[in-house]
């Protein structure tokens, strides 16, 4: 059951990156979606992370009206990747965006699976392209190659969002190449050092949130399923190591999310 939290009139949240598709969220989707929506989240983006659930969330898309979703694969489920039955999702008028793609070495076995993910990462940057859509990056232990794949393709893309930003000082300069930074839970986390540092040395035109839902929840509430309203425990973190308000903070993101995501919608 969701969270039954009420913030009526604390400014309008886009959740850059949650997965409603995850079975966690069978039982309550459309109370937990109705709840959101009338206490000022604006929209939701559902990644796409594994072709198997591109159904699901191309569905719940067309049902709510400010909710759409994003057609990519995963660097951790790379077999089947199937480009044809992403056209088919990247044409479709919900479709933000290409991704969830990138570079996860963090369970690397050996080098033909880290020349796999880059292959696969660079035909999702091609489809990017080749929609004119922004792309949404996953990177995890990989940031030299994440690093250097964008940098020789940020020209051709219409920029896209490393999502839950791993605070790489490597990764910040991407800020120069249209890329945004997604922040989520993390930031709340006691050992979220490194993040709470160099959040301020990001341009504050860059910044999103998100949730990851349902997976790392904020605190006060870590442990528990992470949902869209939580944004606000993200937000209230932000403001306060960027020493702005809250309303400035919400203000300035939702304006970020439009540029990337809605521009011209």
């Amino acid at each position: 059951m969701f969270l039954n939290l009420e913030f009526k009139d604390e400014g309008k949240i886009i959740d850059t990156h949650c997965h409603l598709d995850d079975e966690r969220y069978f039982d309550d989707l459309d109370e937990l979606l109705r709840h959101s929506f009338s206490n000022g989240i604006e929209k939701i983006i559902i990644p796409g992370a594994d072709l198997k659930d591109l159904p699901r969330a191309c569905e719940i898309a067309h049902t709510y009206e400010n909710v759409f979703f994003a057609a990519g694969v995963h660097p951790y489920e790379l077999k089947g990747y199937d480009e044809e039955l992403l056209k088919t999702y990247l044409k479709d008028e919900k479709c933000v965006a290409v991704g969830e793609c990138g570079l996860d070495y963090y369970r690397l076995k050996d080098e033909s699976e880290k020349k796999m993910q880059k292959d696969c990462f660079l035909a999702q940057i091609k489809l990017a392209r080749e929609f004119k859509k922004p792309i949404i990056i996953h990177s995890r232990e990989a940031n030299e190659d994440t690093y250097h794949i964008l940098k020789e393709h940020a020209k051709e893309l219409c920029g896209g969002v490393l999502h839950c930003f791993n605070a790489s000082k490597l990764l910040l300069d991407l800020a120069n190449d249209g890329f945004y930074f997604g922040i989520g839970g993390v930031l709340t986390f006691k050992n979220a050092k490194n993040l709470v540092e160099i959040l301020p040395q990001i341009p504050k035109e860059k910044l999103l949130i998100e949730t990851d839902a349902p997976y790392l929840t904020p605190e006060p509430f870590r442990g528990k399923r992470n949902e869209p309203l939580l944004t606000h425990f993200v937000a209230d973190k932000m403001s306060e190591l960027l020493k702005l308000s809250k309303q400035e903070l919400l203000e300035l993101c939702l304006k970020n999310s439009k540029d990337l995501f809605f521009k011209g919608k």
